[in-house]
C-alpha cells in the first residue's frame, strides 16, 4: 500500500504473474484504487470473485513447469511461496503477501515446458497454505 497525500487515494499493490506476449511468465506491478470508503477504511471498487479453493503442500513441495489454469489470486497464509520463471529469476511470497497469477497458456498455443508457465515451491520447514480466489 501506498502512503496517501491529500490529494491521491492510497493504492493495493497488486503483483501479476501473466503470459507475455512471446508466451513466457513474467512477473509486474499494478495499482489498485483504494478510492472509496472513509479515510480510516479506504477501500477499492468491488472486485469479482467466483469461488475460493485451500490448498496446504508439504515439506519439500516442487511442481513442474506448468501453466495457471485460468486467472486468480493466490494469498500465502502460512508458510512460503516460490515462483520460478523461464528466464531463472524466482520470488518468494510469505505468510501475509500475494500475487495474482494469471499465467495462461496462450491462446491456440500447445504447451513447451521449454518456453511457457512457471513452478512453483514451498519453502523452508513449515508447510505451505495458500488461498486461491478465481474470479
Amino acid at each position: 500500500m501506498s502512503t496517501p497525500t491529500p490529494d491521491t487515494p492510497p493504492v493495493f499493490l497488486q503483483t501479476i504473474l501473466f503470459t507475455d506476449s512471446d508466451g513466457r511468465a513474467r512477473f509486474r506491478e499494478d495499482r489498485i484504487a483504494l478510492d472509496q470508503g472513509k479515510p480510516a477504511a479506504r477501500l477499492s471498487a468491488p472486485l469479482p470473485a467466483r469461488e475460493l479453493q485451500l490448498r496446504q503442500s508439504p515439506p519439500g513441495f516442487r511442481s513442474e513447469f506448468h501453466c495457471t489454469g485460468e486467472p486468480q489470486w493466490v494469498f500465502i497464509l502460512s508458510g512460503r511461496m516460490e515462483i520460478g520463471l523461464q528466464d531463472g529469476s524466482s520470488r518468494i511470497f510469505s505468510a501475509g503477501e500475494h500475487f495474482y497469477s494469471a499465467d495462461v497458456l496462450p491462446e491456440g498455443a500447445t504447451f513447451d515446458p521449454a518456453v511457457h508457465g512457471h513452478w512453483s515451491r514451498q519453502v523452508g520447514d513449515e508447510p505451505l497454505r495458500t488461498l486461491f480466489v478465481r474470479d
